[in-house]
């Protein structure tokens, strides 16, 4: 049996490969999703121009934003039930048909609803990628994988603007929903060829009528924000009648919660000081952030009569300013641990950035916009990633998971609501303005306020003295949203000195992109949350540096490579030497080295070519083991309680299971780089 072990092969590099694919193929269904949170900004003033509506412009981002909150918690505990490649699978259609028929809609309500379709499928996307990955990978690996799907994040906000506006101006804002569907057929096919994944054997009771009710009620705030003193009067029936539902559905929820099996929003959570705080930081958060993306294109392409395209390109100091801010924090907060200035100094610049983008016109010179746009974004970048954070280390390991998703949860909200309210603003203030601004003004035939409100291309048609008082109309209508947002910001400003600045964790960690440049709620049990925290712990350490580690803790004097070398016989048996380093490319020096410490030493024998351990070195890869574990638990902190969940305790040994002899492990060329990753 003992031969067998030691001649066994190296798996085959196809599954190896299959891993790969069906990883590309889960990014491919990730950018999908993430891409058309931003992508359509920049086309909405064309839209506006063919499709007319707009009134309900914010409604083409607001409800796919909705959609996706929506359907997020159930897409993760359906994916339990029922296997995530089938709901995988699912979601890609329902996104595909989604994006097919926003292709064709020929009015504007048509396209709202065929966007709460995408965004159906989009939750699915989000939700599911990233779930998937931990069924593919063991947890060790999830790290790495994880970060890409958050640079994939980080890129969508960057290409979205630029590829939105290039569609647009070169081919037909139509192609920003078509150019989903070929992308969506390779990640589809790729998927049913080479994901095989096992359905999991948990079964989850799903909150299906706690998740009805916060869309619903979310669903009636927004209407009565963006219906409000546009297509209704605030004191009409319809509004009062929308607020009065709001508040129903927001007891019946509460109500709901406190009985459900699991909630998906567990009501002890908000007695938690600094979760509610986070919470309530994160939705004001959300509102100015994906308010102002959506309006700052209309105002560059309408006012600065700037392409589409180009329009993408002046947003860039915005979305890289976000990405420095949420990069620079999650740097500082690892390396000092302090992480409360950065939501006081965040929130502190995202009020600044909303007064400066208040005072730009018609005048405003590139360099100037593209400050404030900077301003706006660091500040933005600053307050991202700590919030997640705050919530994780506030927080008892149970609910570890679901305040994580609680609180991109309150964003995702306040995403919607906001993008909502600053359409509601917008509109009700450009309508007066303009009329203000023709009044006494020779038009040519057929041009009115309320033509020029539903297509804002007619202005390049006005005479000079006209086109110049429209311009200042939706300049002062689209700038003064931001003014009217700045109180809120100053509040969340306020509010970030009430956090109080809890010593953090070992194990938990800054977030990754997808938990902080993307609305929708990232969900992960508490045993993911924990599996990717210790993860990019594990990541970072140098294998040469960690076997040393270890070494140490176990009291044990010997080299790192003969520490692996030990630790894989423990787990795998005899071994040729020389065959193990051509297999893992480490040098046979280094092998050689290891192999001659442990025989040195009486750890090991030779018996022929192969290396055996003896009772003594049987015992020491037992203390090895052992110290890896006690590492593991000690990262785990005040988590690691005789109560602690059975998950936990499986999620420790597994862990330490790979770590101390995975066959894909070992301190290549002496300096510590494991091998190729290894499909779980």
């Amino acid at each position: 049996m003992a031969t067998q072990t030691a001649q066994r092969p190296q798996p085959p590099q196809a599954p190896r490969r299959s891993v790969f694919l069906a990883i590309g193929a889960l990014l491919l269904g990730m950018l999908l999703a993430a891409l058309d949170q931003t992508i359509v900004a920049t086309a909405l003033p064309t839209i506006v121009s063919d499709l007319g509506g707009l009134d309900h412009l914010s409604w083409v981002v607001t409800a796919y934003l909705l959609a996706v909150t929506a359907v997020t918690p159930l897409w993760g505990k359906l994916g339990d039930q029922y296997g995530r490649k089938k709901l995988f699978q699912t979601a890609i259609v329902i996104f595909l048909i989604g994006s097919a028929l926003c292709g064709v809609a020929q009015n504007m309500p048509q396209l709202i609803g065929f966007r709460a379709v995408q965004g159906l499928g989009g939750g699915g996307l989000i939700t599911l990628s990233m779930a998937i990955v931990g069924d593919l990978v063991p947890p060790r690996e999830r790290g790495r994988y994880q970060g890409l799907f958050g640079a994939v994040f980080g890129t969508t906000s960057v290409l979205g603007p630029l590829l939105g506006g290039f569609f647009t101006e070169h081919l037909d804002w139509r192609w920003v929903f078509y150019i989903n569907l070929p992308i969506g057929v390779v990640a589809l096919l790729v998927i049913a060829a080479v994901l095989h994944i096992r359905v999991g054997t948990t079964r989850h009771v799903i909150d299906y009528l706690g998740t009805f009710l916060i869309a619903a009620c979310a669903t009636c705030v927004v209407l009565v924000t963006s219906l409000g003193g546009t297509t209704w009067e605030w004191n009409s029936p319809q509004i009062y009648g929308l607020a009065v539902l709001a508040v129903v559905l927001l007891a019946a929820f509460v109500r709901t919660e406190r009985r459900a099996a699991e909630p998906v929003l567990p009501l002890p959570l908000f007695r938690v000081h600094t979760f509610s705080l986070c919470a309530a930081i994160s939705f004001v958060v959300g509102f100015a952030m994906f308010g102002a993306m959506t309006y700052l294109p209309t105002f560059l392409q309408v006012v600065h009569d700037v392409s589409p395209t180009m329009s993408g390109v002046h947003m860039l100091p915005m979305v890289l300013g976000v990405i420095v801010g949420s990069t620079l924090s999650g740097q500082l907060i690892s390396h000092t641990g302090h992480w409360k200035v950065f939501p006081v100094l965040g929130t502190a610049l995202t009020t600044a950035g909303l007064l400066l983008l208040h005072r730009m016109d018609p005048g405003s010179s590139v360099a100037e916009m593209s400050a404030y746009f900077a301003v706006f974004g660091l500040g933005l970048g600053l307050v991202l990633q700590v919030l997640v954070l705050a919530a994780q280390n506030s927080v008892d390991y149970a609910d570890l998971g679901v305040a994580t998703s609680g609180v991109t949860f309150f964003r995702a909200i306040g995403a919607s609501v906001g993008v909502a309210v600053f359409g509601a603003v917008f509109a009700s203030r450009l309508g007066g303005k303009l009329t203000d601004a023709l009044r006494g003004q020779d038009l040519p035939p057929g041009v009115t306020p309320d033509a020029l409100r539903h297509d804002p291309h007619a202005i390049g048609g006005l005479p000079p003295a006209a086109r110049e008082g429209v311009l200042g109309a939706y300049s002062s209508a689209i700038t003064d949203v931001f003014l009217y947002a700045a109180p809120l910001a100053c509040l969340a400003f306020l509010l970030t000195w009430l956090l109080r600045g809890t010593p953090l964790r070992r194990s938990v960690q800054v977030p990754d992109e997808s938990e902080t440049l993307g609305p929708g709620p990232v969900h992960r049990t508490s045993a993911e949350e924990v599996a990717r925290a210790l993860s990019q712990l594990g990541s970072r350490e140098g294998r040469r540096d960690l076997y040393a580690r270890i070494a140490a803790r176990a009291g044990i004097d010997l080299r790192p490579a003969a520490c692996w070398m030990l630790l894989y016989l423990r787990h795998h048996g005899p071994f040729e030497p020389a065959l193990l380093g051509d297999r893992h490319q480490v040098p046979r020096h280094v092998i050689a080295a290891g192999a001659r410490q442990l025989e040195e030493r009486g750890l090991a024998v030779r018996e022929g070519l192969r290396l055996s351990a003896t009772a003594e070195g049987e015992e020491t890869a037992a203390a090895l083991a052992r110290a890896r574990e006690e590492s593991l638990t000690e990262l785990l902190g005040d988590w690691w309680t005789p109560d602690r969940p059975t998950d936990l305790t499986e999620l420790v040994h597994e862990l330490n299971t790979e770590l101390s002899g995975d066959e894909s492990e070992s301190p290549r060329n002496g300096e510590g780089k494991s091998g190729p990753p290894r499909a779980a």
